[in-house]
């Protein structure tokens, strides 16, 4: 299938582009820069040197992807950005490089990132995820598969947001959110409860959802500390790989030791 190509775009010499792509009116793509088959790339879109971009993707007008991190320690090193298959990238979104931290920001398949969203540099982002309108993540934040993220929300650099999560609408998201969970708030961060109707509507069964509860209630409104409450979701619920993601997410990473309290109605 042959590519379409709006004469007023500028194509770099050494940019590859496969087999159906769609370029829109005015839109720029530097050299160093792979599309898969079957993209369509809208008007008035700016694709930067290091972009590496999936099959049947869909990039909507002003988005600007893989230029340059806007982190003072960036000092003009060689990076990446990795876009999967499928995934829809709204209005004018923006996606930076990585640093040297990793030398890549990723964002995977499947997603729907809404307009006005902004992900910085060294951000990995899963499948399946669902990112409302104006979103900001700081640098090096992680968003596990099929988490949903509401809009305005504002994400801390390094925080991570489990699987199968939604953080509620003009969240200041600046603490860990670990997998399965529902959280909000703006003054206060908080969780508040078990992502039940996502993870049902994910094929998860009642008593896969029934054990996760039990480790929800023992980590945040048993009372008991931290430490306790681990060792007792670790003593008295069945080792299930749900389980064991949701233990992992507190004895890893800068933010995960930091968690806070449940909101109690």
């Amino acid at each position: 299938m042959q590519s379409t190509i709006h004469p007023t775009a500028v194509i770099g010499q050494s940019a590859i582009l496969g087999e159906g792509v769609t370029v829109g009116p005015y839109t720029i793509i530097e050299d160093d820069v792979e599309i898969g088959d079957g993209t369509v790339v809208w008007p008035h879109v700016h694709i930067a040197s290091g972009a590496r971009i999936g099959r049947d993707c869909k990039i909507h007008s002003g988005a600007v992807l893989a230029t340059e991190p806007q982190d003072l320690k960036f000092s003009g090193e060689k990076t990446w950005l990795y876009v999967g298959d499928r995934t829809v990238i709204r209005e004018c979104v923006t996606l930076n490089r990585g640093t040297k931290a990793s030398g890549k920001t990723v964002v995977g398949s499947d997603n729907l990132i809404m307009a006005y969203v902004h992900a910085g540099h060294d951000c990995v982002i899963g499948n399946h995820v669902v990112i409302a309108n104006s979103v900001q993540f700081g640098g090096h934040c992680e968003v596990g598969d099929y988490a949903v993220i509401g809009g305005l929300t504002g994400v801390h650099q390094f925080v991570r947001i489990g699987r199968f999560s939604m953080v509620g609408g003009i969240a200041r998201a600046s603490l860990d959110v670990p997998p399965f969970v529902m959280a909000g708030g703006h003054d206060s961060f908080r969780y508040e409860g078990l992502n039940a109707i996502g993870l049902k509507r994910r094929g998860f069964t009642s008593e896969k959802i029934t054990l996760i509860r039990d480790a929800y209630r023992i980590l945040f409104q048993s009372g008991l500390l931290l430490a306790n409450a681990l060792e007792k979701v670790k003593s008295e619920l069945s080792q299930e790989p749900e389980i064991l993601e949701n233990l992992d997410i507190f004895a890893s990473g800068t933010h995960g030791r930091k968690f806070i309290k449940p909101y109690k109605k």
